[in-house]
């Protein structure tokens, strides 16, 4: 079904008549960047052209936004009530709280606060926090649980810190809490507005966070502020130089005390563990007693099950906050370090329970906990097929429809919150007619993502679709390529996207490269290869998938590798690879690849080639089996399976 033959005659008032020719949808784009240009003389100038554009509401949004520092409440307010219960009145209700925060307007805030829907956005919940605490209720502990990654804190939350430090609820070791994270986070700002409220050089602290080197060569000093400042430049010079901040940090101890000593060698072993350099474990063991952040305390438990101490991993885990506990990945490698501990081949007790809590979950981690469980991966049954006549009203509903137009301008943001608006309290059933309505369009991204809301009803034919077949399958049986193993790939690339493009000019199915597309076109012998090619089903495919089964091959078949190569460079691996002194058990190896985004994307691609395998063969499947270990360069199959990381 065609996005043209879904538009239906409305009238202004709501958004209708989707059919706005290419002239008005041109104008739309520029006014859109007219906008965050901050030209506002281009704003009026596009939006004074775009009186009767189709969808109205952007257009008086984008006219409202370009001056909302200067709008009076009333004209929001106007803009509010014409466009009442519409995705982009929550859009703009969101930047009136963050203006209202500015102005510390804190009544308008705290009326308009409970009407955002979404309510997503950690500036806004810090402002929220603000409110509270100037009224003199007590934040201080959900502030702690909030404020843990200073790069997003902004105006808002370094506000609240400062609130909470002037009102008691923060005293200096919460602030000393925040300095450091700033120098984790490579976060100068925050941490030069926290060192004005300890009373500290700021100077100084953005020095040791910019220029470690140059604050680490003016000496440990005395006192605390001294000793904090130089801690910080260890931990930032540790990114570019472990074994100088090691230095650095040795030729200060005599002045340290023995918790500033711990604090140091945490900053040490983070960065190291970065590097997955042998000598990191003993550096968590002279961190000892050190405050963690949590990236610390995870990173903490990643080395500990690369080193088989599953007495420290479970020790590590129960040290995390709550949330970080509950994430499956932690619930799953508790019950591990409890079986591995107890000596136990099968989970009972306390390690059944926990892997049960997470079994149901039709992730990576809810997957290795069903295997352990004794059970395999296998396709739930789908419900009774859903009929035209439920995926029909999805047509005339105004909020698809500008989704659909969005899309049609490639605009993939705002036609993704209209579309996710648009589900909000639909039942699970009209969640999987909503997932055909996608299909019958085309946008598979939006299937997928619908059709995974669904827990008692579901239909792994939406969530795990595998179009193009007729391409794909000569494609990786001339290869000999595993086919659910590239779509599970594709998946996690593009969400099927045709005209994806990253950010780094990767683009299609298999988001190729350019550079990586013109090499493998040379291997393979495509002499007329030019890169818009890549834009093509059928080249992209071909070139992604030689180019899988080129890693492949270099990774000595292993499927881990190679995904994990495919993702952040065969170099990459190679050093990750070499790091290995033995062979790994692979989930352990994944859940400690120092990248976090190719960390998550290891663990999805083969955790949706699973489920793909399951589909094609239509039999039960082994995660784990898939997974297999990961071995230095040269080890056999055989020595590989006698020394497996963790076998039982």
């Amino acid at each position: 079904m065609a996005v043209a033959c879904l538009a239906s005659p409305w009238s202004r008032a709501d958004d209708s008549g989707i059919d706005s020719s290419r002239k008005d949808d041109d104008a739309f784009l520029l006014l859109r960047d007219a906008v965050r240009q901050d030209d506002p003389a281009k704003v009026a100038f596009y939006a004074d052209r775009l009186a009767d554009y189709q969808i109205p509401s952007y257009v008086d949004y984008y006219r409202l936004k370009s001056h909302l520092r200067d709008a009076a409440n009333s004209e929001v307010r106007d803009f509010l009530r014409r466009y009442e219960g519409s995705a982009i009145a929550d859009r703009m209700r969101n930047d009136w709280l963050l203006e209202l925060g500015r102005k510390r307007d804190w009544a308008t805030f705290d009326e308009q606060l409970p009407l955002f829907v979404l309510n997503d956005d950690t500036q806004v919940k810090c402002y929220n926090l603000m409110s509270r605490a100037l009224k003199g209720q007590r934040v201080a502990e959900q502030a702690r649980v909030l404020l843990v990654n200073p790069p997003v804190y902004g105006e808002a939350c370094s506000g609240l810190i400062a609130t909470l430090a002037q009102n008691g609820q923060f005293d200096n070791e919460d602030l000393w809490t925040q300095v450091r994270l700033a120098g984790q986070f490579d976060a100068t700002g925050p941490g030069k507005r926290t060192m004005v409220l300890l009373g500290g050089p700021e100077k100084r602290i953005g020095q040791a966070i910019d220029l470690p080197a140059l604050a680490l060569a003016k000496g440990v000093g005395s006192g605390r502020i001294d000793h904090e400042i130089y801690l910080v430049a260890v931990g930032r010079m540790a990114r570019t130089s472990v074994k100088l901040a090691a230095l650095a940090l040795h030729k200060a101890t005599p002045k340290l005390t023995a918790q500033e000593q711990a604090i140091g060698w945490a900053n040490i072993a983070l960065a190291s563990s970065y590097t997955l350099a042998p000598e990191t474990a003993d550096y968590w063991r002279k961190a000892a007693g050190a405050p963690l952040s949590q990236e610390a305390q995870q990173w903490k438990v990643r080395y500990a099950l690369r080193a088989g101490d599953w007495k420290q991993v479970r020790t590590g885990i129960r040290a995390m906050p709550q949330a970080l506990r509950n994430d499956p990945a932690w619930i799953y490698w508790q019950a591990r370090a409890l079986m591995a501990e107890s000596g136990a081949s099968q989970p009972t007790g306390e390690a059944a329970q926990l892997l049960r809590s997470i079994s149901d979950q039709s992730n990576f981690y809810g997957q290795l906990a069903l295997e352990e469980l004794g059970q395999l991966i296998t396709i739930p049954p789908a419900g009774p097929p859903i009929t035209q006549a439920e995926i029909t009203p999805f047509a005339s509903d105004p909020n698809f429809q500008r989704a659909l137009k969005f899309f049609s301008m490639r605009l993939r943001f705002e036609g993704t919150r209209e579309w996710n608006w648009a589900l909000r309290g639909l039942s699970e059933r009209q969640h999987l007619a909503a997932a055909e309505f996608a299909r019958q369009n085309n946008i598979l991204d939006r299937m997928v993502s619908t059709s995974e809301k669904t827990r008692i009803q579901v239909d792994y034919t939406q969530r795990f679709p595998a179009p193009h077949d007729d391409i794909m399958h000569p494609a990786t049986q001339t290869l000999g390529l595993d086919k659910a193993w590239v779509y599970g790939l594709i998946r996690q690339e593009s969400r099927f996207i045709m005209d994806s493009q990253s950010a780094v000019g990767a683009s299609g199915l298999m988001q190729v490269m350019p550079s990586t597309g013109r090499w493998v076109a040379k291997k393979i012998g495509l002499t007329d290869f030019v890169q818009n090619m890549l834009s093509d089903v059928r080249t992209n495919i071909l070139l992604g998938t030689n180019y899988m089964n080129m890693v492949l091959g270099s990774m000595d078949g292993s499927q881990t590798l190679a995904t994990a190569a495919y993702n952040a460079g065969p170099g990459r691996l190679r050093s990750w690879r070499a790091a290995l002194d033995k062979p790994m058990e692979s989930a352990v190896f994944i859940e400690s690849i120092p990248f976090p985004e190719t960390r998550t994307y290891v663990k999805n691609v083969m955790s949706n080639a699973t489920y793909y395998a399951a589909l094609f063969e239509g039999r039960p499947q082994s995660l784990k089996a898939r997974l297999g270990t990961v071995a230095p360069k040269g080890y056999t199959a055989q020595e590989q399976q006698e020394t497996s990381f963790g076998s039982r």
